[in-house]
């Protein structure tokens, strides 16, 4: 089994650091409610705190067959 994020932004980041904007881009977000699914890894993750008060993270199981 594999983990996987599943991170939805929620929140605007219009009056954000540039710094903020440029992470979520990085992540694949720029719409509030768009959700992207990625591999949980350190750096994925170190992404997501960095932004955490403008999105929502849920870890999901990916099963391998």
């Amino acid at each position: 089994m594999d983990k996987k994020l599943k991170i939805t932004q929620v929140k605007s980041y219009i009056g954000r650091p540039e710094a903020h904007r440029k992470v979520l881009k990085g992540i694949g977000l720029g719409r509030i409610n768009k959700a992207v699914v990625l591999e949980d890894t350190p750096a994925i993750r170190g992404m997501v705190q960095k932004v955490i008060h403008l999105v929502a993270v849920e870890e999901i199981e990916v099963h391998k067959s």
